[in-house]
């Protein structure tokens, strides 16, 4: 069965997606609803697709659709996730998934409600070079974990969406998400958040985070650490730290470069991420959202289980939350610990 999908926007990841998914036997972008009907023509001609839609209700209400991809600002998410899954269509949200986990729980409530799917959309843990790493983790290639230590930062023109605080854009939700799901995929749910961010004081900003660092502390000892910015030059980097070692890796999170480096004992492996269906490394490889777009849809179709559903949604949206409430009091924020 091969899932078909609509997408609630007209933004540029829809066109990375509709490449990704090009040849997809398991999932096909097929419709397109913007704001401007003559605008979601033009995108969907451009895009081969066959249907479009001048709201984001006649997508929703369309039979031509399975399943809704949600890429909207991150402020919108939660009203459209709901609208979508009231409307009984699966959903796809790109992340992060709410700015608060209150909205989280509502969305998921909802899915729950209507029987349907509910997914958040952090594409890079999906990726075999992430499971790879996981599997090290798990077989002690590098001890007890000691600190997960992640970066990612863009230059974002001022006035960009992502820079709009009151559309959900700040350098913590928009890039620190990925960052935060590192550290608690290979650390742990954290403890206590320490914060101190940046305020973007440029003309017409709202007073959003433009840059971000954070220490939190994790079961057993061990602590993550990440920074994120929005006007710097481009950064991705994941380092895993162990008491036996340490997992680099080098693209972490569009997962394009294809390989980890393994440090133990003075030496460095460079181990391939190898996997059935993976295209070459390279700067136009999007196996990321293909492998996320295709896990989706098998768990759609009840071939599979989500790798992350509710409890995992819930518990990012409360990191994130503890971090931005942290970064904007000068004071650490004590959680309950895993839930």
């Amino acid at each position: 069965m091969t899932v078909r999908w609509g997408m609630v926007s007209t933004s540029a990841i829809g066109r990375v997606v509709a490449t990704a998914l090009a040849g997809s036997t398991e999932a096909s972008l097929v419709a397109v609803a913007g704001r401007d009907g003559g605008k979601a023509a033009a995108y969907a001609a451009e895009l081969g697709l066959p249907h479009s839609f001048g709201s984001y209700d006649e997508l929703l209400a369309s039979d031509e659709i399975d399943a809704v991809y949600v890429p909207l600002p991150i402020a919108l998410h939660s009203e459209w996730v709901v609208k979508a899954l009231r409307a009984g269509k699966h959903v796809l949200c790109e992340k992060p998934f709410a700015p608060t986990a209150a909205e989280v729980v509502a969305c998921f409530d909802a899915a729950e409600a209507a029987d349907r799917l509910c997914i958040e959309g952090l594409m890079w843990r999906q990726h075999p070079q992430t499971r790879l790493a996981q599997r090290l983790v798990a077989d002690g290639a590098i001890g007890s974990v000691a600190l997960v230590r992640a970066t990612l930062a863009v230059s974002v023109d001022p006035g960009d969406i992502r820079r709009t605080g009151a559309l959900g854009g700040g350098a913590v939700l928009d890039l620190g998400c990925y960052c935060v799901s590192a550290v608690r995929l290979f650390g742990g749910e954290p403890v206590s958040v320490s914060a101190a961010q940046v305020v973007d004081t440029a003309p017409g900003a709202d007073g959003g985070d433009l840059r971000l660092a954070a220490t939190l502390t994790l079961p057993g000892g061990a602590l993550g650490q990440f920074d994120v910015a929005l006007d710097h030059p481009r950064r991705d980097e994941l380092e895993i730290v162990g008491t036996g070692g340490k997992i680099v890796v080098t693209d972490p999170w569009l997962c394009r470069r294809g390989h980890l480096e393994l440090h133990r004992d003075g030496a460095v492996e460079h181990l391939t991420v190898d996997a059935p269906g993976l295209t070459e490394p390279g700067d136009d490889n999007d196996d990321a959202y293909r492998i996320e777009f295709e896990n989706a849809s098998l768990a759609i179709s009840s071939r599979a289980t989500p790798l992350f559903g509710r409890a995992d949604a819930i518990a990012q949206a409360t990191a994130l939350e503890a971090v931005r409430t942290a970064a904007v009091t000068g004071t650490p924020v004590h959680l309950r610990g895993p839930r």
